[in-house]
């Protein structure tokens, strides 16, 4: 099994045993995500010491504030690192609006771009922004791979189906409520299908209200697989397929 997106400089426990008890349980490679400069190279450097782990580098719409066009040079240059696969994760969120829109979309616009000029994929963040920020997908991201992260846009599954965009599901896909995203995860189809943590985030329903872990991953596909009637080998090479035609390993 992948766990194609957490942040491991967020968790508690150190790196080593976080990807040791995720070894333990199954899982075979590990997407950790830098979110401003620092976060990035913490990334870095945890996938240069481990075989397992690699890199995404961006800067979240939550950390873009005062984003101008030179901020991008720090992404830029990480992702000249071979354990760096993918941009992100960027985007909108107007939620919680930690930084002025205006910088959002300028962060976000910068590292479409870069995406584009890297040949890389590109990791979505989006709440309560979807409009936005599918428009600026649909305008600006033409060719690019684009994986949509804890992925929630239920209502705009056809239009992700239909332009090609990987969605990946999260720990909050096992809550009992999350009824949308059970539907999306059972109709999505099988080659755009990926599962991730987000940890320490969004743990999944029988850890729920505990730190998430890498490990946790396994528990979040066990649900995938019975929502969508098939054996939970199945899926495991369903998701190792598609995560290494999305990474490039």
């Amino acid at each position: 099994m992948i766990d194609s997106h957490c942040h491991l400089d967020s968790c508690k426990p150190p790196d080593e045993e976080l990807v040791e008890r995720a070894r333990a349980a199954g899982v075979r490679r590990i997407a950790t995500v830098g979110m401003d400069d620092a976060s990035i190279e913490r990334a870095v450097a945890t996938a240069n010491a481990h075989e397992e782990v690699v890199a995404i580098v961006g800067r979240h719409p939550n950390a873009s504030e005062g984003f101008q066009a030179g901020d991008v040079e720090p992404i830029e240059r990480a992702a000249e690192n071979p354990r760096v696969r993918a941009i992100g994760e960027t985007g909108l969120d107007y939620f919680r609006d930690y930084s002025p829109r205006e910088d959002q979309l300028r962060a976000f616009e910068a590292q479409v771009d870069l995406a584009k000029r890297r040949g890389l994929p590109l990791v979505i963040h989006t709440r309560a922004a979807e409009e936005d920020t599918f428009a600026v997908l649909r305008e600006q991201a033409d060719g690019v791979t684009v994986i949509m992260h804890c992925f929630s846009a239920a209502g705009r599954l056809d239009e992700c189906v239909e332009r090609g965009w990987f969605c990946s599901f999260a720990g909050n896909v096992t809550y009992p409520k999350a009824t949308d995203l059970q539907a999306a995860a059972r109709e999505v189809p099988a080659d755009l299908l990926l599962v991730e943590t987000d940890a320490p985030y969004l743990s999944p329903q029988p850890v729920r209200g505990k730190p998430n872990e890498p490990a946790n991953v396994v528990q979040t596909a066990e649900y995938v697989a019975e929502l969508r009637g098939i054996p939970y080998g199945e899926l495991e090479q369903i998701v190792e397929r598609n995560a290494a035609r999305v990474f490039g390993w």
